[in-house]
């Protein structure tokens, strides 16, 4: 591990200037590519206390034995090289992207002498037209199906295409009039161009003018009483009708906009984009981000912006770039996108109205996406597999641990103290052997508590085996005990378990913000690479307990809250409690109801019902509050 003040620049060497810097290993692989408006404020950041650094960070820089930076005039610039570098180096350090989708588009070989349609997948071709992501191959296959009977442009490979032209004869879509087989000279170059055309300005959203002209010329052909063109245009014009149907309008203003939203935890960011156009959703896709560098919501929403438009030269640069989190130097994304895209580029968050609602819908879609890409690592039996191993590794363990708890206690300033404990065997929970404490100590901390819970968790091992279900489930240790929390929180737990006369349990704390794995007695935390699957179930098991934890906390208020304001009032037993809530929804409502309306409650008489409202309308000193 490197001493950063070993490799560290002067800080008058470095200059003031807006630019771009690289971190290189002891090989001179570069391992971090980073831009700055100001070189010398942030490198100098990078060579502070190591332990004030983020953990990511300073991991980097303990890799890294160098340091070298370019200047370049403005923060434009900056951008631009910074993204060539990463992916020139491919840095190790730098965010990684997980796409492992192949999403559907729709091409078009426009510099082909004669372009035929395709829906392909993979890498873009220079010189073609593209049109998409779309989230399903069949539906744009429907859709071109539709749109050939009205823009019959050839959809044959280059092979079929010769063959036809060598035997003068057109394949069976030309016989249909699903295409206009210029192969054997049906219609010239010029026409067919100019039908190529129209289907490229359809699928780019200038859907109303076909339909509107189709329709018009149907009209007039039933005037002139030529009533097969007039049938033959009314199929056109169902045709497109059906495929403009696909995509629903959801503005009205014909907006050509991508909306980009995120959704994130402590390791990952799931990333959902819409492509609009002409007020309709013409593309969408979603991803996962790996969490590798020390950045905020800001930070990371601006990787993503240079991997949707600066990876892609030929990517189509709309109008509007619709953010759900802002991003750092917005000013300068805005400038680059509309230098790449030729004129003014609008890229902001909308706060309200329908592009505000499409956005909600546009962070749901990705936190599905990010939620699914958890369950498909979870449930593979591979992954599992390799996550036990590393994380019998990491802690030294003779076996893999094949059943984990984990513990995690949830207060609010001290009060209504609760635990949770939470079961994991072979890599996926046993929600069946989930429990919850009520702490006891109600003056214990964070510490304290965790003892209580190990203690009274472990006394059940120490059980006789028929001492009832609940002992029995409890009556072995578990492989490994994790504690949400650091050295403290897992001393704790280990004093507890010594006191128990429990010595061959293992057990690590996950501490939440740094990622660390804590080991008992070790002055330093065990840091697990972050794309360990070790890490990644260790994370899914502490974010689990926690959940338990925040709404047994949630719960417990909840009936606190309820039983303070209907407790202690004469003759108001358990059932008649619940018969008021259920009747009146909320305490509130109970407080507002008269003595005739409480007594429309079963259970509750003339008597019972003027206690209760008198009890509900005195304050602590006896004073009438009529408010």
């Amino acid at each position: 591990m490197a001493d950063p003040s070993t490799y560290r620049p002067a800080p008058g060497q470095i200059p003031t200037d807006p630019g771009v810097y690289r971190f290189r290993d002891a090989r001179g692989q570069v391992i971090y590519v980073g831009k700055a408006r100001n070189l010398r404020a942030r490198l100098s950041s990078y060579f502070a206390d190591l332990a004030g650094l983020h953990p990511r960070t300073a991991a980097m820089v303990t890799t890294a034995e160098s340091v070298d930076w370019v200047v370049v005039a403005t923060e434009v610039e900056a951008l631009t090289l910074e993204y060539a570098w990463i992916k020139e180096f491919d840095p190790r350090f730098n965010v990684r992207f997980r796409d492992d989708k192949s999403y559907p588009m729709l091409m078009v070989t426009s510099s082909d002498e004669y372009p035929r349609v395709a829906v392909v997948r993979g890498a873009k071709r220079k010189g073609w037209t593209y049109y998409g992501p779309f989230a399903h191959a069949w539906a744009i296959r429907d859709t071109v199906d539709e749109l050939l009977k009205v823009f019959p442009i050839r959809s044959c490979r280059d092979g079929v295409f010769r063959r036809a032209s060598q035997v003068g004869r057109p394949c069976l879509l030309g016989y249909i009039d699903k295409c206009s087989a210029p192969c054997v000279g049906r219609v010239s170059e010029s026409e067919y161009r100019r039908i190529v055309e129209d289907f490229c300005s359809f699928m780019s959203g200038q859907t109303d003018r076909f339909i509107r002209e189709v329709g018009l010329e149907m009209q007039s052909a039933a005037a002139n009483q030529a009533y097969e063109e007039a049938a033959r245009l009314r199929d056109r014009l169902a045709a497109l009708t059906r495929a403009t149907e696909r995509n629903a309008v959801v503005f009205g203003d014909g907006t050509d906009a991508d909306l980009i939203a995120i959704v994130e935890d402590p390791l990952e960011l799931g990333v959902q984009v819409f492509n609009v156009r002409a007020g309709r959703i013409r593309g969408e896709r979603g991803f996962v981000l790996e969490k590798a560098e020390d950045l905020d919501t800001a930070g990371y929403m601006s990787r993503v912006l240079q991997y949707l438009y600066a990876d892609d030269p030929e990517a189509l640069i709309p109008r509007e770039v619709l953010l759900s989190d802002s991003t750092e130097d917005a000013t300068t994304w805005q400038e680059w996108l509309s230098n790449r895209r030729g004129s003014s580029v609008d890229l902001r968050v909308p706060q309200r109205g329908d592009k505000r609602a499409l956005m909600e819908t546009a962070q749901v879609n990705a936190g599905n996406t990010l939620a699914s890409h958890k369950s498909r690592r979870s449930g593979d039996l591979t992954s599992r597999s390799i996550a036990l191993t590393e994380i019998q590794e990491a802690v030294g363990l003779t076996e893999a641990p094949l059943r984990i708890e984990c513990i995690d206690i949830s207060t609010l300033q001290g009060s209504d103290t609760v635990a949770s404990l939470v079961v994991f065997e072979d890599g996926l929970p046993r929600k069946k052997d989930y429990r919850t404490f009520i702490i006891k100590n109600v003056h214990a901390d964070d510490t304290a508590a965790v003892g209580e819970v190990v203690s009274r968790r472990f006394a059940q091992v120490q059980a006789e085996p028929d001492d009832g279900e609940e002992r029995r489930r409890f009556a072995y240790p578990p492989s490994l005990l994790v504690i949400d929390g650091g050295q403290p929180q897992v001393r704790a737990a280990q004093d507890a378990l010594m006191a128990a006369g429990i010595s061959d349990v293992p057990v690590i704390g996950l501490a939440k913000r740094l990622e660390e794995v804590w080991l008992p007695g070790e002055a330093d935390p065990v840091i697990l690479p972050r794309t360990s699957e070790g890490l990644y179930l260790l994370q899914r098991i502490r974010d689990e307990s926690h959940r338990v934890a925040i709404g047994f906390h949630r719960k417990r208020r909840g009936k606190r809250t309820i039983a303070s304001a209907l407790d202690g009032i004469a003759g108001l037993g358990e059932s008649r409690r619940k018969a008021l809530l259920r009747h009146f929804g909320t305490v509130r409502a109970i407080k507002g109801a008269s003595t005739a309306q409480l007594q429309e409650v079963k259970g509750v008489g003339p008597a019972l019902a003027e206690v209760i409202h008198h009890h509900l309308h005195v304050d602590d000193e006896g004073r009438r509050d009529d408010s």
